[in-house]
């Protein structure tokens, strides 16, 4: 009786003892691959910001049975259920401190592969090269170059781990570049189909916009708490910037974008309530000696100081997660954190100029702009209500609602197409695909193509004809329809391919498709 006892004190006792030796066998079965700190090495940063929509039981399979395609191997034979799950608890754990990734780290990670210089004048392919589709592809974190006009594969390369944030490309469509959850930020040459160079920017990066003029890359981190400047030819570091606010208060970056009209970048903010935009013509110099009115009594707003890139602060009434911008790029819609509403801000006079009645958490970072009756209107989904919203862009008011089969998260239209196409995939309606017409602002069309399965993220081509659509699942694929018949075309067997971005319709920033 007494031995049973201690054998069940000690059975109980094994999961606290695992939880509580969790950082020694991290240091002895993790470290080695993902840096004794957790931020990386060979293998991925292991924090629960990096780690995306991971749940703890996938994670508990795969430190036990290790990853496919990967060189994670499984440690089901060296380490006991217990153990297992008290890993997947560790990284799932916030690291204490935000940690530091400053410029010496980041120069020291970065790999030049070519040299710019000795690359060929022209493709080694004959597709088009402007009709080019980026396929990330997360399933097993590979990246698929498309000829879009033969919808067949020219390239796949094995991708840093959970790309994030879309690609972006040069001005001329020639390079491709990459963030990952990691940091890392790639450059693709997509005329000899070859990596030119890596670089780490961050320990957790949310995206990276290119200047219009091709010369520089921004890219936003949640973790450290910086925006950083990289030249886009080899992509050496020019610049850390602090994201920092009033009282030395930090803030992660939610995301950056080019506004190529005003030579600058806009920068949306999660901890601050301001709206940065960081101005990188050769000739903008400082900006009213370091200080921008916000014409909102009593505030001024500063600009950082130090370095080739100096930030306009502009502050706002809420946070603002998710911008999309008018077609001068003069004004921001920025979506409020309460996710009932949308505020714009007016860039060039640095205050809020309106509020739009958003409810449902709107994804303005999916949205579209279209012609009705000769005026600019943008249609957008929402996270968490079964609507798509269109409102006037010179009088901020909704002129529509329309009805779906639930809350979306992509939508996409083409300057040449009638219609728009969005998912309902945040709802129980995963597998459909809708229709809109944007003269009716009614849906015409349900599409069904992979029953029970997730299907998102619409992309047109560079004439509008035809349609991308992704099957969202490990065995998934990418189908191709008629934009006018809605006829499926063709099929692509493809690993969760997330997301697929067209060359001439990202570098020509349509009006239908992010940018």
């Amino acid at each position: 009786m007494k031995s049973a006892l201690i054998a069940l004190a000690l059975l109980i006792a094994t999961p606290a003892l695992a939880a509580e030796d969790a950082p020694r066998l991290f240091s002895e079965h993790c470290a080695a691959c993902h840096g004794g700190d957790r931020l990386g090495a060979i293998g991925p940063a292991l924090l629960p910001e990096n780690l995306g929509r991971l749940k703890k039981a996938e994670a508990e399979k795969v430190i036990a049975e290790g990853r496919i395609a990967t060189q994670m191997p499984g440690h089901a034979d060296k380490l006991t259920p217990a153990q297992i799950k008290a890993l997947a608890d560790y990284v799932f754990t916030p690291l204490a401190s935000v940690p530091t990734w400053g410029m010496e780290q980041i120069a020291a990670s970065r790999v030049l592969n070519v040299n710019p210089d000795l690359l060929p004048a022209k493709p080694v392919w004959t597709a088009d090269p402007l009709n080019l589709f980026t396929v990330v592809e997360t399933g097993d974190h590979h990246v698929t170059i498309l000829d879009g006009d033969s919808f067949t594969p020219l390239a796949r390369f094995q991708s840093r781990f959970a790309l994030h944030g879309g690609a972006k490309y040069s001005p001329d469509g020639r390079f491709v570049y990459l963030a990952s959850r990691d940091g890392w930020i790639t450059k693709y040459d997509l005329y000899t189909l070859q990596i030119v160079a890596e670089i780490r920017a961050g320990v957790n990066t949310r995206n990276v916009a290119v200047s219009h003029d091709g010369r520089f890359l921004m890219v936003g981190n949640m973790l450290p708490h910086t925006l950083v400047a990289l030249d886009a030819r080899d992509l050496s570091p020019i610049q850390v910037i602090p994201v920092a606010g009033d009282k030395g208060v930090t803030s992660r970056v939610s995301a950056v974008y080019t506004a190529p009209p005003r030579s600058s970048f806009v920068v949306a903010l999660k901890d601050i309530m301001e709206v940065w935009e960081i101005p990188y013509a050769d000739d903008a110099g400082p900006v009213m000696n370091g200080f921008v009115h916000s014409y909102e009594k009593g505030h001024e707003e500063g600009i950082s100081e130090g370095g080739r890139f100096q930030a306009i602060r502009i502050r706002t009434p809420d946070y603002l997660d998710d911008f999309f911008f008018d077609s001068t790029y003069e004004r921001a819609m920025g979506a409020s954190r309460d996710g009932t509403k949308g505020l714009v801000v007016d860039l060039d006079i640095k205050r809020k100029v309106a509020e739009i009645d958003l409810p449902g958490m709107p994804h303005l970072g999916s949205g579209i702009i279209f012609k009705m009756d000769g005026r600019d209107v943008m249609a957008t989904p929402h996270l968490k209500e079964a609507v798509v919203s269109v409102i006037d862009m010179q009088t901020w008011k909704t002129i529509k609602r329309i009805p779906t089969l639930g809350p979306g998260f992509f939508m996409r239209g083409h300057e040449n197409s009638p219609y728009a196409w969005i998912d309902v995939s945040m709802g129980k309606d995963k597998d459909a695909i809708q229709i809109i017409d944007l003269g009716s602002l009614g849906i015409v069309k349900t599409l069904r193509p992979a029953p029970g399965k997730t299907t998102a993220h619409a992309e047109f081509d560079r004439s509008g004809k035809h349609v991308l659509i992704s099957v969202m699942e490990a065995d998934g694929a990418l189908i191709e329809f008629d934009a006018a018949s809605f006829d499926e075309v063709a099929r692509l067997p493809m690993k969760r391919p997330v997301g697929k971005y067209n060359v001439f319709n990202k570098i020509n920033y349509s009006s239908g498709t992010s940018h």
